[in-house]
C-alpha cells in the first residue's frame, strides 16, 4: 500500500465512534420525548425534555458503551439523571430512569452536519391568515388561547403552543411582535431551535437565555430588544444548522452554528424539515407579522 494511503486509512476506536453529537428519543409512543447530547473525551453537554444545554457531570466509556450522569435542571427530581447505552453500528441505545423511578429505553442517531448549501428562495408566505386553519395546537388537552385579532396572531394567556401545519427546511422568517410586561414566549424553528422572546429590556445581560438568543446555545452580541408593549422586528435566516438573527436592525447572531435542539422541541429528527411553532405556555404575545420565505431545493443534506 502506498504511504499516503497508509496515512489516511485508519479505523476509529470504539470510544472515538461514540464521540460527537447525538439526537436522542427517550421512551416510546405518546410518552416519547426528544433530548440531545454531545459526548467528548472528558465531558459533554446535554439538553433534556425542557430547559437549556448543561454540562455532563461525569462520562465513562467502556469499549462500545457509554455511561453519563448530570444533576437535574427543571426535571422534578432530586437524584441525578443517569444514561447508559451501547453503540450498535450507527445507533446508540440504552436505558435511563424517569422522575418516578421507572426505567425506560432510549435510542439515538448521530446528529447530521447540515452544512450550508446554495439556495434559491420561493415567494414569501404569511403565516398570519384570516383564521387559524394553517395552525394546530400542540397540546389539544390544554386551553388554547390563540386567536386572530385585528389581523394579528394573539396569545392572550398561558396555554397551548401553536404549530404550523406545513413543515420547512431552510428559510428566512420575518416576525413583528410585542408582549406585555413580564411575559415570555419564543419561536421554535423547525420545531427544534428556540428563538427567545422575553421581557428583559431593563439592563438585561445578553446571554443564552435572553432576548434574541437561540435558547441555551447562542447568545446575542448585544441586547437589541425594545421595552414591553413596543413592537420588535426580527429577521431569522436558517440554512442547515447555521443561523443569522437581525433584531431591530442589529445583527445579534451572525452565521453561527446551532449545536443541537432546545428543550421543549417537538422532536430531535434534525435531518428533516419541521414546522414553526410559537410558544404559548409561558405568557401572552402578539404577532402582527410572521412571514416565511422557504428555500426551493429539497431539505436533504
Amino acid at each position: 500500500m502506498p504511504p499516503f494511503l497508509r496515512f489516511h486509512c485508519f479505523k476509529l476506536t470504539p470510544m472515538q465512534q461514540l464521540l460527537g453529537r447525538w439526537d436522542l428519543t427517550v421512551g416510546e409512543g405518546d410518552q416519547a420525548f426528544p433530548t440531545w447530547v454531545e459526548l467528548r473525551p472528558t465531558g459533554g453537554s446535554f439538553v433534556g425534555k425542557v430547559g437549556s444545554a448543561r454540562p455532563l457531570q461525569s462520562v465513562k466509556y467502556t469499549r462500545d458503551s457509554v455511561w453519563f450522569t448530570l444533576p437535574p435542571q427543571y426535571e422534578g427530581r432530586k437524584d441525578n439523571l443517569v444514561f447508559e447505552g451501547t453503540l450498535t453500528r450507527e445507533t446508540l441505545a440504552g436505558t435511563t430512569t424517569l422522575e418516578d423511578g421507572s426505567t425506560v429505553a432510549w435510542t439515538a442517531k448521530r446528529a447530521p452536519a447540515l452544512p450550508v448549501l446554495d439556495v434559491v428562495w420561493k415567494e414569501p408566505v404569511s403565516l398570519v391568515e384570516a383564521d387559524l386553519s394553517n395552525w394546530k395546537p400542540r397540546s389539544p388537552d390544554w386551553q388554547t388561547n390563540w386567536q386572530i385579532e385585528a389581523g394579528c396572531l394573539v396569545n392572550t394567556a398561558v396555554g397551548s403552543d401553536l404549530i404550523t401545519i406545513n413543515r420547512y427546511g431552510d428559510f428566512k422568517l420575518t416576525a413583528e411582535y410585542k408582549y406585555p410586561k413580564g411575559s415570555n414566549s419564543g419561536i421554535y424553528l423547525r420545531g427544534r431551535y428556540e428563538f427567545q422572546i422575553v421581557d428583559d429590556f431593563d439592563g438585561a445581560p445578553h446571554g443564552v437565555g435572553n432576548s434574541g438568543a437561540i435558547y441555551g446555545f447562542l447568545a446575542p452580541s448585544k441586547n437589541a430588544i425594545h421595552p414591553a408593549d413596543e413592537w420588535n422586528e426580527v429577521e431569522i435566516t436558517l440554512l442547515g444548522r447555521f443561523i443569522t438573527v437581525v433584531l431591530n436592525g442589529e445583527t445579534v447572531i451572525d452565521n453561527q452554528e446551532i449545536p443541537g435542539i432546545t428543550g421543549g422541541a417537538l422532536d430531535s429528527d434534525e435531518g428533516n424539515p419541521g414546522p414553526i411553532f410559537v410558544q404559548g405556555d409561558h405568557g401572552p404575545v402578539t404577532f402582527r407579522k410572521l412571514v416565511i420565505q422557504p428555500a426551493i431545493r429539497p431539505f436533504s443534506h
